[in-house]
């Protein structure tokens, strides 16, 4: 009869098992899950910078249709004062009508100096967003290969892939959560995500430095829970790891048939 460390630590075999496979699935697809993502956020990036550009224009062309306004405003106040000019009664009412009238025509000249800039500025816009948009459809391209490139693969392990996530989740409800924890831990810290290895000639099957004898006699006993003092991760028994594959094993053999 398996003892409570065995049959947790033949659950956290499997566990590691299912995670193993879905590792290699991952691994399948490379770094284009984040080459997409990493697209898909430059995209985001490049259409705000689009919009504001946008954004930007119409507020140049409304300068311009304002300015047009205000000159056409200036004009009729113009003809204004010079038909009241015609009706002074003294060189006082002259002046002070002629120095409106100058008012009026600085005015013009400003507006006419700002509908300029803001047509060079339109213009330097438009490049802008010519320039923005091009680049934006370049990586518009890119992202599209990718994701079909991705989907391509995924489709090809998508089967496989659901039915280990299914398996993952029965495993799970066999350790108890704060194993559950310390595992999911260590895989997240382990480069190649193994969280339980064996010992095999002496060493962590990890890391692969050295155990030693004393510590090795207790994980054959299987008493309690062994951790490599090097790198964390959870020691099981060698032979307990080649019993946990056998099933795999046979399967293998049988659909190979």
């Amino acid at each position: 009869m398996d003892s409570l460390v065995e049959k947790k630590l033949k659950a956290l075999l499997k566990l590691q098992s299912i995670d193993s496979a879905l590792d290699e699935i991952k691994k399948v697809r490379g770094d284009l899950p984040e080459e997409v993502s990493d697209l898909e956020d430059e995209i985001a990036g490049y259409e705000t910078r689009v919009s504001k550009f946008e954004g930007e224009l119409a507020n140049l062309e409304q300068t311009i249709t304002d300015k047009k306004l205000a000159i056409k405003e200036s004009e009729k106040l113009i003809l204004k004062y010079q038909e009241q000019q015609n009706k002074v009664r003294n060189n006082r009412e002259y002046d002070a009508i002629t120095k409106e009238v100058v008012l009026q025509e600085l005015e013009i000249q400003i507006s006419e100096k700002k509908i300029k800039e803001a047509g060079y500025q339109i213009e330097t816009k438009q490049k802008d967003i010519a320039e923005t948009r091009a680049i934006l459809e370049g990586r518009q391209d890119d992202l599209k290969r990718k994701k079909d490139e991705l989907d391509q693969i995924t489709g090809e392990s998508v089967d496989d892939e659901a039915k280990l996530m299914g398996d993952r989740e029965k495993a799970e409800k066999s350790v108890d959560e704060r194993l559950l924890y310390s595992y999911d831990r260590i895989r997240g810290n382990a480069r190649n995500g193994l969280a339980v290895v064996s010992v095999r000639r002496d060493a962590c099957g990890g890391c692969f430095n050295r155990v030693p004898p004393q510590r090795q006699a207790d994980i054959r006993d299987k008493k309690k829970m062994i951790v490599c003092e090097h790198c964390g991760r959870i020691l099981a028994d060698a032979e307990l790891v080649i019993e946990e594959e056998k099933p795999k094993k046979r399967k293998k053999a049988v659909s190979a048939k």
